[in-house]
């Protein structure tokens, strides 16, 4: 999909109507097809360039219109960004507009305090790089107000210099994790991520009492979230919450700017406690996360679905299946219209799990409705979720007695990634392939015991110990234990859970 069908496809109902009217306005001929060509874009009619110009060897006007017409919708969703967002940063560069607008008139008392009112927001959500932009109007405009303080004015300017020299620092560094956390991802390059981060730390030359806020925070645990779960293994990171949680301990009430952060935070501690299955720390956490969204209804929409997944998660995986699939059901009941398709895909797959779980065959209809190409879920939702729904699809249709259509969609598998799978040394997820494979071929084998000894044996590597790992083991085992997958999966967890991670105290 290109660029132009992108923009077009984010655009609800009203924004196509406004469009078109921004559109018609502009149009100074009645010949101009910008309106024809965003019809037919909408209608996703791949026959747009005959309906226009019908004659070929109009291709280049063709292009042309397409590269204006995709002007247009960037400057009209920047302009309907700007004028209907209501996130502070967006209300801070309004009043920098109009006060640089009013100074540059000589309007300098309304001019100012429309300085000092964007000031005092961008200072609140620690924007140094606003505050900046705004303290360099305020020196360059002093002249119009005798009552500026040029000496203090100037202090302010450098004191927000070294704020801002920091920030740069900590882009940088948070930069460097993330190309190299790329490295891991796609190459299967293996670190230390303690020392990759302290050396960063040093090339960086960035003071440890730096990172000791909720936004370095953040980063550095969405740096950790992305390592354990390409190594499936969340023990890895067992240090970084112990330090997150003791700094959420010693933190008091910060400003407004740090809320955002602190939800995401939370959010990252409560889905390691739960890959981890410390249950009752995770639930902890989301709960700290509910307070946040009653106080401040702004920040709901950012990470609610999220939130309410992992309660799902938690309670099913503690025992209690329907709470679980109720949490699932009420987060798809409450997302917004124009919610994040990959929350809607994140929790539509989860619902099919725990059906599959529960050997419920509705579990089918729910996957069907995973429409998206596996090269789309592969971008949006990462390569480890795209192969956890694939083998989710192939043991729901051995499950419900499609043995034709899971031996197509292992072959579909292996030719997609079983060339990853081994650039990044995930050996053992093509051996559970091969089991089920063996299972296919010869249904007796699985009550043989050697066969069961190899199931088994999988649980001693401690990237399989993860509750969804385990989910597919446990799958195995109750093809010969005759139960319904979820008694093994509970059995296995609470085996595993005496002797879990240290607790974060």
């Amino acid at each position: 999909m290109d660029a132009l069908h992108e923009l077009v496809n984010i655009l609800d109902s009203q924004d196509k109507i406004d469009f078109k009217s921004c559109l018609s306005r502009k149009n100074k001929r009645n010949d101009v097809k910008n309106i024809k060509l965003f019809n037919l874009i909408e209608t996703d009619d791949i026959k747009s360039l005959d309906k226009i110009y019908k004659n070929s060897k109009n291709k280049d006007a063709y292009h042309a219109l397409r590269k204006r017409l995709l002007d247009s919708l960037l400057l009209f969703l920047s302009q309907r960004t700007f004028e209907n967002s209501n996130d502070e940063i967006y209300d801070i560069l309004r009043n920098i507009v109009v006060a640089r607008f009013l100074l540059e008139n000589n309007l300098s008392k309304n001019g100012f305090k429309s300085l000092d009112k964007a000031e005092r927001m961008a200072i609140n959500q620690e924007q140094f790089s606003l505050v900046n932009e705004i303290l360099l109007l305020k020196l360059q405009f002093s002249h119009l107000d005798p009552k500026i303080d040029l000496e203090k004015l100037t202090g302010m300017f450098r004191i927000n210099q070294d704020h801002m020299q920091r920030e740069a620092k900590l882009r940088l560094a948070y930069a460097s994790l993330r190309k190299e956390l790329n490295e891991i991802h796609l190459k299967g390059k293996v670190v230390n991520l303690s020392e990759l981060i302290e050396t960063t730390i040093k090339k960086y030359q960035i003071n440890r009492i730096d990172f000791m806020n909720y936004k370095s925070l953040y980063q550095i645990l969405f740096i950790a979230n992305e390592y354990a779960a390409i190594n499936q293994n969340y023990s890895l990171i067992q240090r970084f919450l112990i330090k997150s949680h003791r700094f959420i301990e010693s933190q008091k009430e910060k400003p407004d700017s740090q809320i955002f952060y602190k939800l995401h935070v939370l959010y990252y501690l409560a889905n390691f406690s739960l890959r981890n299955k410390a249950f009752a720390e995770s639930i902890d956490y989301l709960m700290q996360m509910e307070v946040l969204f009653d106080n401040k209804q702004q920040y709901k929409s950012v990470l609610y679905a999220r939130q309410q997944l992992l309660f799902a998660l938690n309670y099913f995986y503690i025992g209690n299946p329907e709470k679980g699939l109720g949490y699932v059901e009420d987060a798809l009941a409450d997302l917004p219209k124009h919610g994040s398709q990959t929350d809607i895909e994140d929790l539509m797959l989860t619902k099919a799990m725990f059906l599959t779980q529960l050997n419920d065959d509705e579990s089918l209809s729910i996957m069907a409705k995973l429409t998206h190409t596996d090269a789309w879920y592969e971008k949006k939702l990462g390569m480890l979720w795209s192969i956890r729904k694939n083998l989710m699809e192939i043991l729901m249709q051995i499950q419900f007695g499609n043995v034709e259509l899971s031996l197509s969609r292992i072959k579909s598998f292996k030719r997609r990634y079983k060339k990853y799978l081994n650039q990044v040394n995930e050996q053992r997820v093509l051996n559970f392939v091969a089991l089920v494979e063996k299972f296919l071929a010869k249904p007796d084998v699985i009550y043989q015991q050697t066969f069961q000894s190899t199931v088994y044996k999988m649980l001693e590597i401690e990237e399989n110990r993860d509750i969804f790992n385990i989910s597919f083991i446990a799958w195995l085992v109750s093809r010969w234990e005759k139960t319904i997958p979820y008694n093994i999966t509970i059995r296995i967890i609470q085996g595993l859970s005496e002797v879990s991670p240290t607790k974060m105290t």
